[in-house]
């Protein structure tokens, strides 16, 4: 039987990360409370103080700000590709 991996929304993400960085709880305590591993919360919180930080993360960004520059870092990608085929055409 496998377990089926749960997922978490990235506003929930920014929300248990917020906990520990702006309200004082630690990293145990929050994870108690929300029934999140330990590990996965300690991810959350390094992932939001580098967006906080202007560092874009590698996967889907917490913030809705770095989730607009990553939108728009895939757009240009594209339109770049787009622009490439073109010039071979």
């Amino acid at each position: 039987m496998t377990r089926k991996r749960r997922s978490f929304t990235p506003e929930f993400k920014q929300e248990a990360a917020s906990l520990v960085l702006d309200q004082g709880y630690t990293i145990a305590q929050a994870s108690t409370s929300l029934g999140v591993g330990e590990s996965a919360l300690r991810r959350w919180v390094q992932q939001l103080t580098d967006e906080r930080e202007g560092i874009t993360p590698k996967g889907k960004a917490l913030t809705p700000e770095q989730r607009r520059i990553q939108e728009l870092e895939a757009r240009c990608n594209r339109l770049e590709r787009e622009k490439d085929i073109l010039k071979k055409a």
